[in-house]
Parts: C-alpha cells; structure tokens; sequence
C-alpha cells in the first residue's frame, strides 16, 4: 500500500505553529504474486512459474504488461541470466479460463508479457516455463531468484519474487564394463564399475548404498577392489559361488559429491563428477 503524509502549518503575526502529521493509506487496486511449482533445481532442469495478478478495483485494468528478468543477476560488469523461456510455453487465464495468447517477447534479460486486461474484482494468471541453462548457479548454495513486475495501465508497478534452490542431494550412476573382451573359456575376466555422483552431497558409509550382481557366467576365485583398496569377503562384499549372487555389504560404497566451478571471463557453470571404482576379477566357469 502507498502511504500519504500531510503538516498544516498556522501562521499567526510572526508565529508559525505546525499541526500534527497526518498518516493515511492508499488502497493499491492490483496486486501480483510469483510462485514456482518446484522448490529446486539441477542444471538443464525446466521450471514451471505462476504469476498471479489480482484485480481488487471497480474498474478493468487494461493494457497491462508484466516484465519477468529471468533470475537475472550481476557477474561482474556483465549480467547473466540463468533462465531460458521455453517458447510456446505461456497459458493466459482470467479466472481460472483459458484465454487467447499473449504477446510475448525476450529481450536477453527480460520476458514481456503484453496486452494484459483483467476485469474488475478479477484474477489473471500468467503459466510458463523457464530452462535453467548454464549459468544458472550450482552447488549447495546456489540460488535463483526471479522478479515479476506489472505495470501499464495508469497503475504504480507492482514486482514479486519467487525462489528456488539448487538441489542439495546426491545423484548417482553406475556403468559397467568387462575385459578382456572377447574373454576365453574358463579364463581371468574384470568386471569394473564406475558410480559417478553429479549432485552436491556425498554418499557416506550411513546412506548405505550397495551395488548386486549376479554374475552369469558364474565367476570363481574372486578379488574386489574399491578406490585402489584391496577388500575382504565377509567385511566388504559377500559372494555366492554356487549362485554368482555378488553383493557388497550396506554402507562400503562411499562417494564423494561433485565440485562446482564459474568460468571468470563467460560465467558458465562447470560440473565435476565424483567417482568410485568397483573392481571385481575371477574366473569364468
């Protein structure tokens, strides 16, 4: 709400008495709210934003136009943006109905939306969706936060912001390879597997993460090795040689969590993965 202030002054001869300030509010007739459909995000991740603009007054606003920066925010002397709309994306409500597209334009740091009219004691809803690209921030205290602001129409401008965090949690893959390849009869075979973590949080012995296999052709006479360390059958792994069933004990698969670097000249976000290596190597047959 916009605030007004008023003194009366009273001359009198030469005395000047001043009257107490007079305080009183403007009752605004539009308001604007952003929200997001996700609390997080990873890079390449698409966004789903909502902005609502609420017509409180006896009279349309018409010709309104809401200008969203994208989350852009200061590197620098340069400004990077770190959303990318997805063209075609915008839906345009009045009340919850669907209504005919709005013009929609981008200029590098700003998305405009024009030709806005929201009936009297109406609600508008604008709906689209927004990539995070490269340089959007990563790590676990990378954040983007992306303003909206309405104006047009003989209003005062009205902004909203709305937040989301980059996703702290681990996320893992595991590949798998053989060698040598092709592998004679009853000779020496490796089985190597990679876990790669890209996400912000390491995996440690209580997240106990296990990798199974069950190895066909059956293997004998097995070694395991993680990260370079020989390991022990019944501490670190257990394998059935009657089934092939291998698996290592809850909790001995440990991963580090990926680094995360902004190139100083173009601001573009790097991922490092993390990785472990499971070495397994036995005969076949």
């Amino acid at each position: 709400m916009a605030q007004v202030t008023n003194q009366a002054q009273l001359i009198y001869g030469t005395v000047v008495t001043s009257s107490n300030v007079a305080v009183g509010e403007i009752l605004e007739a539009i308001s604007i709210s952003k929200t997001s459909t996700s609390v997080s995000y990873d890079q390449g991740d698409v966004v789903t934003y909502v902005i609502n603009i609420i017509n409180s007054g006896a009279s349309a606003l018409n010709a309104l136009t809401v200008s969203d920066d994208l989350g852009a925010y200061q590197f620098g002397t340069s400004t990077l943006v770190p959303l990318e709309y997805v063209d075609g994306s915008a839906r345009y409500f009045i009340n919850g109905v669907l209504q005919a597209p709005l013009a929609v334009s981008s200029s590098g740091t700003s998305l405009v939306f024009s030709g806005i009219n929201i009936p009297a004691g109406a609600n508008a809803s604008i709906v689209y969706e927004a990539t995070a690209n490269g340089f959007a921030p990563l790590g676990a205290d990378g954040s983007i936060t992306n303003t909206a602001t309405v104006s047009g129409g003989g209003i005062t401008p009205v902004q909203a912001s709305e937040t989301i965090s980059a996703t702290i949690a681990p996320l893992l893959s595991i590949t798998k390879s053989i060698s040598p390849v092709p592998v004679s009869p009853n000779g020496l075979v490796t089985y190597t597997f990679v876990i790669e973590n890209t996400g912000n949080t390491e995996i440690t012995e209580v997240d106990n993460a296990q990798i199974t296999d069950l190895f066909n052709p059956i293997l004998s006479n097995i070694s395991v090795v993680f990260n370079g360390t020989p390991w022990e059958e019944g501490t670190n792994y257990t394998y059935n040689e009657a089934s092939g069933q291998f698996e290592t004990v809850p909790g001995q698969v440990v991963v580090g969590a990926a680094t995360y670097s902004q190139d100083p000249t173009t601001g573009v976000w790097t991922l490092t993965p993390a990785t472990s290596t499971l070495i397994v190597t036995g005969n076949i047959g």
